[in-house]
């Protein structure tokens, strides 16, 4: 997970991508650009979400909405420096403790579709924190890739 300034919760690292570019390449830069990680990801998505962005309100995008594609990444390699380690801090964190950790509720539903696909174990419910996910895993068919 990765720190945004001036805040003290953590958001996973994301961001738009390049028409020349597919959303799984996209997603290993931002990892790279924003974590300072590299790795192998795997190409089928866990799951995708519409969430507001600060960077689309204003554009014309209903309500400053974005579609966001989660992908796992098994990282094999840490840098020690990376494009954006002024702005955005590093930290690894177990599983069960990330779900306090996260600014969004979407996130914490990519969180139980992370530990069904690492561990095929039932979904973690944290009482108080969020309502239980809902959520519709999309088939290759159904990707839509929309730039945030």
């Amino acid at each position: 997970m990765i720190s945004s300034p001036g805040r003290h919760d953590f958001v996973f690292p994301k961001g738009g991508w390049e028409t020349d570019e597919t959303a799984c390449e996209a997603a290993c830069r931002e990892a790279l650009e924003e974590a300072g990680v590299r790795g192998i990801i795997d190409e089928i998505e866990l799951g995708n979400w519409v969430f507001r962005s600060k960077s689309s309100q204003g554009t014309g995008s209903q309500e400053g909405g974005c579609k966001g594609h989660i992908f796992a990444l098994k990282v094999t390699e840490e840098l020690d420096y990376w494009a954006e380690q002024k702005m955005h801090g590093r930290k690894w964190v177990a599983l069960e403790e990330s779900y306090a950790l996260c600014r969004y509720d979407w996130m914490r539903e990519a969180l139980d579709l992370f530990r069904i696909y690492l561990f095929n174990k039932p979904v973690l419910s944290v009482a108080g924190l969020y309502e239980p996910p809902k959520f519709h895993i999309s088939t290759s068919a159904e990707r839509v890739i929309a730039s945030c």
